[in-house]
């Protein structure tokens, strides 16, 4: 089990990353990358899923696929704020940008 779905099982059910991948089409890693942009950008102005779009270089489509099937905007917060925690000092911090080098846009 990956960082991340034990983080997603703690938010909402029957959701792990090989399979939430599956579903939508990417790889596990494409998915990690995702949803660690979306819970990097739900906190920032703007369109949440556009953002993380540009993070990442995924389609928007597949993006709100995955915030559906973690549990929608609601469940999304929650997330973020377990990765990226109060006052920085989350997952996020931690991995030093690992999600932004798998697609060469951060510092891995």
């Amino acid at each position: 089990m990956s960082l991340l779905d034990g983080i997603l099982s703690q938010v909402t059910s029957n959701v792990d990353v090989a399979n939430l991948a599956a579903k939508v089409g990417i790889s596990p890693e494409q998915a990690e990358a995702a949803i660690a942009a979306l819970a990097k950008a739900h906190p920032q102005p703007g369109d949440t899923v556009d953002t993380a779009a540009t993070e990442t270089g995924l389609d928007s489509g597949i993006l709100s696929q995955i915030v559906g099937h973690i549990g929608g905007e609601g469940s999304l917060g929650q997330f973020a704020s377990l990765i990226s925690g109060e006052g920085g000092g989350g997952i996020l911090d931690k991995l030093g940008g690992l999600a932004g080098g798998l697609f060469g846009g951060g510092k891995a």
